[in-house]
């Protein structure tokens, strides 16, 4: 709102006075009339995606920077994800935030300087795939050597399914070719694809599968470029061969398939193995097999006919035996009748000094010295038990000196606490009136304190 002023003076001149607002909504007019629609090429910075999904970033040079916005509904028609620091070239318009009186760039348009969007695309999905380890060779599955079915996904249209099945049939003639027809190209190409990787893995009838098409543009490969599609090749439980333009070009479904062919020809020429070579291959290895056998037969025959001749009669060979049966019979016998015959020439040497002592003397002798031993040790004995009486009753004596009992015997008692069973050593340990007992060589006595004293030497 507003309204003219008048100053009182001597030239009066009214003055219009613009509310914030109003102030506002006329800058607005004037730059989003002035700016309708303009390119600007800047550096993105302080890029942020909110839940809204809208894009909000600032652009720059090395002298000023400009807030931007990129509504959710452009920005999902973008082939690549915007970052920080990426150099881009935007159509937009300008406005002006009215809440906070602040002008910025309405994103309509955006794409890489320097390199087309879809390029952009395909690095972008290649780095993060090959950050999740996608591309790496353990996880590639073998080419089966001799496929028997191999499904070719592809356009049913065109040279390349022409160029398959004549490659693969003059290799070998009566392999399996299955066409799983999809788009390769347009809005259903992405969607066909897949769906044609999950009915080749859902048949389980197929030893590997190729997926292929003709050359042509990014534009033209995009939907071999596709996360989707890249993912649904890396899942695949069975071998895929990527066929896909000419030998210059590389889509992402490329690093992800099991085998990559230059063109779907060569992929051809790659996984069906050539008929001809593998049955000339056959029939060299079988002439050279039977070869090898006939010289082994030959040898082993050679080697027969040897030991044959060696070999000896079985009768003559029981003759052999016989006789070295009783010549080794024959020279035990002489050896144990020598044996036998050492021996007893041994015991008659040994009988005979045996009886050459005077075996009575020595009996009388040893008599005599066992009966000086026995006497001797009888003596020691009485003695010993003799020393050992005195000794026991010198410490008997002692015992019974310091023996409670004899103390008791001559008059003496033991003094203690009834309850307790404590000896009293002292008068003051005992107070007036306390029962106590009294144990004297024959009973005992229970009394009570009457009176005490503390010094009795003079009693004693």
């Amino acid at each position: 709102m507003s309204e003219l002023i008048n100053f009182s003076s001597e030239y009066s001149v009214p003055i219009h006075v613009f509310s914030v607002s109003e102030l506002t909504s006329n800058i607005k007019n004037l730059l989003e009339e002035k700016f309708a629609f303009i390119w600007i090429n800047g550096e993105i910075s302080n890029f942020s995606k909110p839940s809204s999904g809208h894009y909000y970033f600032s652009l720059k040079d090395h002298q000023a920077q400009i807030n931007a916005v990129m509504f959710r509904g452009q920005n999902r028609r973008l082939a690549f994800l915007p970052e920080n620091g990426m150099q881009i070239t935007a159509l937009g318009r300008v406005s002006v935030y009215e809440p906070r009186g602040t002008y910025q760039l309405i994103i309509e348009h955006l794409e890489p300087k320097g390199i087309g969007a879809l390029q952009m695309a395909f690095e972008q999905l290649k780095e993060k795939l090959q950050k999740e380890g996608l591309f790496d060779e353990k996880h590639k599955r073998p080419i089966p050597p001799f496929p028997c079915k191999i499904a070719v996904i592809t356009s049913p249209t065109g040279a390349v399914v022409h160029d398959i099945i004549n490659v693969a049939t003059r290799r070998f003639p009566n392999i399996g070719i299955t066409i799983i027809p999809v788009s390769v190209q347009g809005a259903d190409a992405e969607k066909d694809i897949i769906d044609a990787i999950r009915i080749v893995n859902t048949r389980k009838e197929f030893d590997l599968a190729i997926i292929a098409r003709g050359g042509g543009s990014l534009e033209d490969l995009q939907a071999f470029n596709s996360e989707n599609v890249a993912r649904a090749v890396f899942s695949s439980q069975i071998p895929i061969v990527s066929a896909i333009g000419h030998e210059t070009n590389y889509t992402i479904v490329d690093f992800l398939s099991d085998l990559r062919a230059p063109t779907p020809s060569a992929a051809a020429e790659l996984v069906v193995p050539d008929k001809a070579e593998l049955l000339g291959l056959v029939d060299s290895r079988q002439k050279l097999l039977n070869s090898l056998f006939q010289r082994y037969i030959e040898k082993k025959r050679h080697m027969l006919s040897r030991t044959a001749a060696r070999l000896i009669h079985p009768k003559q060979k029981i003759q052999d035996y016989r006789l070295r049966t009783d010549d080794l019979l024959n020279r035990m016998v002489r050896y144990f009748s020598y044996k036998n015959q050492s021996f007893y020439d041994r015991l008659e040497f040994i009988r005979k000094r045996l009886y050459s002592h005077l075996l009575p003397d020595k009996v009388h002798k040893n008599r005599v010295m066992l009966e000086q031993i026995r006497d001797n040790i009888l003596k020691n004995l009485l003695i010993i038990t003799r020393q050992k009486q005195s000794r026991l009753q010198e410490l008997s004596g002692k015992l019974n000196a310091l023996s409670p009992v004899s103390i008791l015997e001559r008059g003496y008692s033991i003094t203690r606490t009834i309850s307790e069973k404590k000896i009293v050593r002292d008068a003051d340990s005992v107070f007036m009136g306390q029962k106590l007992e009294l144990i004297l060589a024959r009973g005992s006595l229970n009394c009570i304190v009457e009176g005490k004293k503390t010094h009795v030497e003079e009693d004693v």
